[in-house]
């Protein structure tokens, strides 16, 4: 008895790691740049009569950030376990642009490639591309949260495929065949040049013997003498249904070889060799109206989510160290501000570049804060004062809790912020006075002056760039003359104004 011929839908799995190299390659290569990029997907036969096998995307199923231009990822070739199909993924910058994507249109430009690829005999020669995928997503990389949607474009035949004698492989070939046959896929499957390509031929002759060939050696198996089955690996479990990858195999037989009989064999495994009871035998039948390869066929594909047409969410921030994440968000920030505002500029440069602060009041708290907003990691605040009651209300990086019991050292307590805001800066506070001119030393201090004149030398040869934040100008003497001596970098402020050198 004919009836339709129903597919059990393919499914997505996401490897932490895909997430991790996308949103590095988003970061420091692509920018904000949305075109597709390609990748890779990975699925292998059923192997458990109770649990289909997945379409898994790994980290390798994307290009690196040291690929070329082209963007295109180099598959793995000859693993048993890791079939490889090429797909497509679009990354938006925003939500809005994620949901506002036109996800019918993505479908039918996705199967009219497919559909080409039958034509052209491309599915033939390279028959992966019969299971092309298809990815939308956005990533938003403050909150390391992901929203994705996988699409597997099935060309939809009109009218719908029939199905005979749907059976277990073992109730279909005689004991010989059976055992023939699972000796054939088993020698196929070890083979590193065939072991992952996912659609094949099946000729059994008239003395039980099988064999397992590639698509294209169809016109060299036509004998009446030999049974032919079209075999593919199957990714589902059920017992009564074939897996989705069958759906756009039907459609390249009838348009290639224009068979209206189908004999198809759904191959699985069990521990990792050909198991005839799991594996599914059935005949197709197909009727297709005249002139129907003149008009891509229209295509489903979209994976439901829960029963119902939405795309999935995932969030790795609890699973992740929350100094990775600030890290990472502060990185966004900047980078976002060079990819829209200035590309020319080097963050590594910023990042590596060692910065000395001299005074840690109002203009250090606030120079310290802009410094570690601008990517700077590497500070140095030196400052010989406590934090006095009155700080806390104008200097931002202190608290009541550093006033009391006679105050803080300003430079002890502003790194400690400084770590509290965000724990990957390099901060270190050195409890140092400035000599000034003007100012007497008593014979008793004369070697703790001279100790610290020889520091500070050593503190701004030790620095790529130096602020000079103190209150008076006698503070700012001996370090601009340190600065000009060494040809460092240096900026001084006052309460009112910058004045750069």
């Amino acid at each position: 008895m004919e009836a339709l011929l129903q597919f059990a839908p393919m499914q997505s799995s996401v490897d932490e790691g895909f997430w991790h190299r996308l949103s590095s390659l988003k970061l420091n290569k692509l920018g904000i740049d949305d075109s597709p990029i390609p990748l890779f997907g990975f699925y292998a036969p059923c192997s458990h009569s109770q649990v289909s096998n997945h379409l898994t995307v790994l980290a390798e199923s994307l290009p690196s950030e040291l690929s070329e231009a082209s963007l295109i990822p180099e598959p793995s070739r000859g693993n048993r376990n890791r079939c490889s199909v090429p797909g497509i993924l679009y990354n938006t910058n925003t939500v809005e642009s994620f949901h506002a994507l036109d996800k019918s249109d993505l479908l039918k430009k996705e199967a009219a490639k497919i559909w080409d690829d039958i034509l052209t005999g491309k599915a033939v020669e390279d028959c992966s591309v019969l299971s092309t995928f298809l990815v939308i997503s956005f990533a938003d990389l403050k909150k390391w949260t992901f929203n994705y949607w996988f699409a597997f474009p099935a060309l939809m035949l009109d009218p719908p495929a029939t199905v005979v004698n749907l059976k277990p492989a073992s109730q279909w070939f005689s004991a010989a065949e059976a055992e023939s046959l699972s000796a054939a896929c088993n020698e196929w499957r070890s083979s590193k040049s065939k072991t992952d390509v996912p659609f094949f031929l099946v000729t059994i002759d008239p003395n039980s013997r099988a064999t397992v060939r590639l698509l294209k050696d169809w016109e060299a198996c036509q004998s009446n003498a030999h049974k032919i089955l079209f075999g593919f690996y199957d990714p589902c479990h059920l017992p009564n249904n074939p897996g989705w990858p069958l759906r756009n195999f039907l459609a390249l037989i009838s348009a290639r070889w224009n068979l209206n009989s189908v004999q198809f064999f759904c191959y699985r495994e069990n521990r990792g060799f050909a198991d005839m009871r799991l594996s599914l035998v059935g005949e197709a039948l197909i009727t297709v109206p005249q002139g129907w390869k003149d008009t891509v066929p229209s295509a489903v594909g979209w994976e439901l989510n829960k029963g119902r047409k939405a795309p999935r969410c995932i969030s790795l921030a609890q699973s992740m160290d929350p100094t990775r994440l600030a890290i990472s968000a502060a990185d966004l920030n900047l980078k976002l501000m060079r990819w829209r505002a200035l590309p020319s500029l080097n963050l590594n440069a910023l990042s590596s570049m060692k910065c000395l602060l001299l005074g840690a009041g109002t203009l250090g708290c606030q120079v310290a804060r802009m410094l570690m907003a601008w990517g700077v990691r590497k500070i140095t605040l030196v400052d010989n004062g406590r934090v006095a009651m009155s700080n806390p209300l104008r200097q931002s990086l202190y608290t009541l809790d550093d006033c009391l019991n006679g105050g803080e050292f300003k430079a002890t307590a502003a790194v400690e912020s400084l770590k509290r805001i965000f724990p990957a800066v390099e901060a270190e506070g050195i409890v140092m006075a400035i000599p000034m001119p003007g100012h007497p030393v008593q014979s008793q201090e004369q070697d703790s002056v001279l100790d610290d004149c020889k520091r500070l030398c050593d503190l701004i040869d030790a620095h790529d760039s130096v602020f000079l934040l103190t209150d008076t100008r006698e503070s700012r003497w001996l370090p601009t003359l340190l600065c000009a001596n060494t040809n460092k970098v240096g900026s001084v402020y006052s309460h009112k104004w910058p004045i750069c050198h």
